[in-house]
C-alpha cells in the first residue's frame, strides 16, 4: 500500500505541504491588510494626519504583505520532494 502513495505522491505537482504554506501565505496577507485599515474618523470634515498616516498603516502593512507574497511563491515553487517524473518501468 505504501508503494502505492508514493507512486501518486510522485505524480503530484503540489504536495500537501505546498498548501499549507499558500495558506500561511495568504494568512500573512490577510495580516497585513488588517493592518493597514482602519484610520476613518465619525466627523468626515476633520482629518487627523497621524492616525492616517502612521507607520502601521504607510510601512508594516505593505512589508507584511509583500512577505506574504514571498511566501506564496516560495510554496508555488518548491519542490517535490519525490520528483515530478512519472518513471514507467
Amino acid at each position: 500500500m505504501s508503494i502505492e502513495i508514493e507512486e501518486k505522491k510522485k505524480k503530484m505537482a503540489l504536495t500537501p505541504d505546498n498548501y499549507k504554506l499558500m495558506l500561511i501565505g495568504l494568512v500573512v496577507i490577510f495580516i497585513g491588510m488588517l493592518l493597514m485599515s482602519g484610520g476613518a474618523t465619525e466627523d468626515p470634515s476633520q482629518f487627523n494626519a497621524e492616525e492616517l498616516f502612521s507607520f502601521r498603516r504607510i510601512t508594516l502593512g505593505p512589508i507584511v504583505i509583500v512577505l506574504g507574497f514571498v511566501v506564496e511563491a516560495y510554496a508555488i515553487l518548491k519542490k517535490n520532494p519525490f520528483g515530478t517524473k512519472n518513471n514507467k518501468e
